[in-house]
This record gives structure tokens, C-alpha cells and sequence, in this order.
């Protein structure tokens, strides 16, 4: 039911996983504004938030070079916790997308029926590129017609990925510890994929 949620999954759900939460959600409220919708209806159509296979951090706040990201890019970083992932999050999720390979195994191992919409985060952006637009419901600003559209394109990107691989390319390099512009690089690849999937499901 509505709205589409989309999780966003990486280790320790402090750097990879809340930057593309948030920048997803910063992403539709760009696109509801460009269509002259109320941009703090963005939750209502599109739920992104993110969890962490490892769990050790869980209750901390954004690692700081990763909320700097998000913030210098027009995006929130309030009421941010950290959490393990769990079954139930999976199973509440329209879209799971992984910083890693290795953590779309690890969500698909706890939950095989969500392998048909759990993809790597750089993997569903090329995936994307082959969905033809038309082939999707009608684009409304309405929770009812995002949600329709947004599931609609999870099954087109699964039947694109027929006969495909994941690439080494679409993992995003864990920037925990490193510098700014580390972390400054995976921002601008998690925008990659969450700018176009913002656009095609608020066209």
C-alpha cells in the first residue's frame, strides 16, 4: 500500500545508506516542486529510509562527512538514528537497494521472496536507463499513482536484469573514515541512480 517505500541498506547504516535515504527524499521533493506539488507531501508518496546489516551503531546519528554531504546538497539530516536491519523492513519494502553485492545476498539470504526488488544501488540505476517510460502507469502526484508507477518500475528493472550481471562498478566504496571528498564521490554516485528514479517515478 502506499506510499512506495524504498530501503536503503549498507553495513553500518551511518554513511552510505542515510545519505541515499535522505538524498532520495531530497530528490522527490525537487521533483514535487517542479511540478508545483506541496514538496512536504514527499513522504507521503515516496517513504526512503535505511537500516544496516552489522547493527553496531545502532541509535547513532549520521556519521558526520556523510551529514555534511547531505546538507551542503539542499538535504535533512534531523530525527536520524541508526538500526539494524530486520526482516520486517524487508518485507514492508517495495524497493531494497544495497550499497554492496554482498549486502543484496545478505537481504535476499533473510528474505528470498524480496530478491525480484532488491538490487545494488549502481546496478538499478543502469537498470533504469532500459525501462521504457511509457510502458508505466500514468504519472500523478498522488500516493495511490506513485505507488502504482514505482512498483510498476521495480518489475520492469527485474526483467531488464534477465541475463545481466552486477557489475564491480555498481558497489559504492565504503568512505566510514575517510575524507571529504571520498565522501563527496559516493554522494554524487548514490545522486546517479536516486535523481532518475526520483524522475521516473515523478516524471
Amino acid at each position: 500500500m502506499p506510499p512506495f517505500t524504498v530501503l536503503h541498506v549498507c553495513m553500518g547504516n551511518i554513511c552510505r545508506s542515510p545519505m541515499a535515504e535522505r538524498l532520495l527524499a531530497l530528490a522527490v521533493r525537487e521533483r514535487l516542486g517542479r511540478r508545483d506539488v506541496d514538496p512536504g507531501r514527499a513522504d507521503e508518496l515516496v517513504h526512503s529510509h535505511s537500516a544496516g546489516t552489522g547493527g553496531w551503531h545502532a541509535g547513532e546519528e549520521m556519521n558526520p562527512p556523510a551529514a555534511r554531504q547531505v546538507a551542503t546538497r539542499g538535504g535533512s539530516v534531523e530525527g536520524f538514528a541508526a538500526r539494524k536491519l530486520r526482516s520486517d523492513l524487508i518485507d514492508a519494502a517495495d524497493l531494497v537497494l544495497t550499497a554492496t553485492a554482498d549486502q543484496q545476498e545478505y537481504v535476499v539470504a533473510l528474505r528470498p521472496d524480496a530478491a525480484a526488488r532488491t538490487f545494488v544501488l549502481g546496478e538499478f540505476g543502469r537498470l533504469l536507463a532500459a525501462v521504457d517510460p511509457a510502458g508505466l502507469p500514468p504519472a500523478e502526484a498522488t500516493a495511490d499513482a506513485v505507488y502504482a508507477r514505482g512498483v510498476a518500475l521495480v518489475e520492469a528493472a527485474h526483467e531488464a536484469r534477465q541475463g545481466t550481471v552486477a557489475l564491480p562498478t555498481d558497489d559504492l566504496d565504503d568512505p566510514w573514515g575517510r575524507g571529504d571528498q571520498c565522501f563527496s564521490r559516493v554522494a554524487d554516485e548514490i545522486e546517479e541512480t536516486v535523481h532518475p528514479l526520483a524522475t521516473a517515478l515523478l516524471p
